[in-house]
C-alpha cells in the first residue's frame, strides 16, 4: 500500500514539475541560470575585495605596531646614549614600515607611512654619524604612528 502511494506521490510531482516548467519558455529558464551564475560572481568578486582589503589593512596595522615598539627601544636606547643601537632600532622600524607598505594602493595612509619612513631614515643617518637626536623628534614620530592606528 505505501508503495503505492509513493509511486502515486512521484508520477504526481513528475507531472506537477513537467507542466511547470512546460509552461515557461527555455529562455526563461536560461536566462534566470545566466541571472543566478552573474549574481554568484559579483558576490564572490566582493567576498575576495573585501577579505583583500582585511589582509591589507591588518598587514598595515602590525607593522605599525611593530614600528612603534621598535621606535620606544630606540628612545630607550638614546637615553642610555647608546646611538648605535639607537640606529639599528630606527633602520628596522624603517624596514618594517616599508614591508607594510609594499604593494599597497596608493592613498593618503600609504603616502603618510612612506613619509614616515623616510624620516625614521633620516634620523637613523644622523644617530650613524653621530650627530644628536632629539627626544622630541621620537615623541613627534611616535605620536605619528599612533595616529595612523587611530585611522
Amino acid at each position: 500500500m505505501w508503495k503505492f502511494i509513493a509511486i502515486l506521490a512521484l508520477v504526481a510531482a513528475s507531472f506537477g514539475l513537467g507542466f511547470y516548467f512546460g509552461q515557461r519558455p527555455v529562455g526563461t529558464l536560461q536566462q534566470t541560470a545566466s541571472d543566478l551564475q552573474h549574481s554568484l560572481k559579483d558576490t564572490s568578486r566582493n567576498i575576495i575585495d573585501t577579505t583583500m582589503g582585511i589582509e591589507r589593512d591588518l598587514r598595515r596595522r602590525q607593522g605599525l605596531l611593530d614600528a612603534k615598539s621598535l621606535v620606544v627601544q630606540a628612545k630607550s636606547e638614546l637615553l642610555d646614549k647608546n646611538l648605535g643601537e639607537a640606529a639599528k632600532q630606527l633602520g628596522e622600524a624603517a624596514e618594517t614600515l616599508e614591508k607594510a607598505t609594499k604593494g599597497a594602493k596608493q592613498d593618503e595612509s600609504i603616502l603618510a607611512l612612506r613619509t614616515l619612513t623616510g624620516t625614521l631614515q633620516e634620523m637613523r643617518l644622523e644617530l650613524s654619524m653621530g650627530k644628536p637626536v632629539s627626544l622630541k623628534k621620537l615623541d613627534e614620530i611616535q605620536r605619528e604612528v599612533d595616529r595612523q592606528l587611530n585611522k
